[in-house]
């Protein structure tokens, strides 16, 4: 049963997000309270909360693309199979609205980036997809829980939506290094490291011993590669703690792009998102004046938020938006792919991907005359054996709460 979280316990996961869950004893002093007591309560709530690393893909290879696909009706879980066929997929979730089917993310890298987008049309071709966006993007900027919209006196959350669109009208122009168009995706990560990054996006409280155990070696040299490639050549871009902090029963989650006339409106807006309880992640359209955001509200809050938009657009800060809603309950979200990491490069394997789904198309059609020969009543008894082709379940990340952030 999910237990409230009191004023104490949300300052405990705000203190994660700016000192990193590696570093409890920073938290506790800032808190002003033994460390012991303040582990105690983070174990009650570990249930609720998932921690875990965010690799800043950029410096090691690969570029994020964002994909959201339509389905043609009936065949929303063909295309979230064959769409989850891919080694370099990070994130999938079923949505529903504009895009009846999936939104995916993927880390691609960068000598394949034509490739990836063959394997989209692949599918548009096979009739998986009715049609499909894909937007290249940077890396994302986490937005972790701040504490500034909770009512402590009345323990609920509130919302200043009209202070909330003024804020955006006076905010900087000033961007994080992770929503800035990178120069290049430069190759930084040795296997060690690669190795390392998986196992923090698993759980950021991993402990060296345990991770050097796994690759059989020391944990000094595990600290090094830690200390000098992870942390010193800005492999890992920081830590995330996702908590879902409004009722899951009155609340969805939302995948956002939002578009601007310039560089300008955007920044506004994306630096008034970074301390928001409603805000979990964004990153930047590649080229373009434009934000992808993972958003979850409360759906009474969702309406007053459209509205604050309307006022956005009518003031002439946004230009426009679209939106998806997510299906929590068919959210996965995958660690960097460590087994494609082999002689110092990434191994992509297209025709081994465009395979997979081809196989998954095939044992549909094949189900798909089964149902059809089974109306009948003369041959009532047919049955057609099937292949169950399943992801390597390794690189999954699985959260506590059964769903995932960006």
């Amino acid at each position: 049963m999910r237990r409230s979280l009191d004023f104490f316990d949300l300052q405990i996961l705000e203190g994660l997000g700016i000192y990193g869950p590696r570093n409890i004893t920073a938290v506790a002093r800032k808190l002003g309270v033994p460390e012991a007591t303040l582990r105690r309560r983070l174990r009650q709530m570990l249930s609720q909360v998932f921690l875990h690393a965010n690799v800043y893909h950029t410096y090691i290879g690969l570029r994020k693309v964002i994909v959201l696909a339509k389905a043609f009706q009936g065949y929303e879980n063909l295309l979230y199979e064959c769409m989850d066929a891919h080694d370099y997929l990070i994130y999938i979730s079923r949505c529903f609205g504009a895009y009846e089917g999936c939104v995916a993310i993927y880390a691609i890298p960068t000598e394949h980036f034509d490739d990836f987008e063959q394997f989209l049309k692949h599918l548009e071709s096979k009739k998986v997809a009715a049609s499909i966006q894909h937007h290249w993007s940077t890396c994302f900027q986490t937005v972790n829980l701040k504490c500034d919209w909770y009512n402590r006196d009345a323990e609920k959350w509130d919302f200043f939506w009209k202070e909330w669109v003024q804020e955006v009208l006076s905010e900087g122009t000033e961007l994080p290094f992770t929503l800035e168009d990178p120069p290049g995706y430069p190759l930084k990560a040795d296997k060690t490291d690669i190795f390392i990054l998986k196992e923090l996006e698993k759980d950021a409280t991993t402990s060296l011993k345990d991770i050097a155990t796994q690759l059989n070696t020391s944990v000094p040299l595990i600290k090094y590669h830690y200390d000098q490639h992870v942390i010193g050549r800005q492999l890992l871009e920081d830590y995330q703690v996702i908590y879902y902090p409004f009722e899951k029963s009155k609340s969805n989650g939302f995948f956002f792009i939002f578009t601007f006339a310039n560089l300008k409106n955007m920044a506004k807006f994306a630096r008034s998102l970074l301390d928001k309880p409603f805000a979990f992640s964004l990153g930047k359209i590649y080229g373009n004046p434009a934000l992808f955001a993972y958003l979850y509200l409360p759906i009474k809050e969702f309406r007053r938020f459209v509205q604050s938009l309307g006022e956005l657009i009518r003031l002439g800060l946004l230009h426009k938006y679209e939106y998806v809603l997510q299906d929590l309950e068919t959210t996965r979200q995958f660690t960097i792919p460590y087994k494609s990491f082999k002689n110092k490069s990434w191994l992509y394997e297209q025709e081994k991907y465009l395979k997979k789904a081809n196989d998954l198309i095939d044992t549909e059609k094949l189900q798909f005359v089964e149902r059809k020969i089974q109306i009948a009543p003369s041959i009532n008894n047919l049955t057609f054996a099937t292949a169950d082709e399943t992801r390597d379940k390794e690189k999954e990340i699985t959260s506590p709460s059964s769903s995932s952030s960006i």
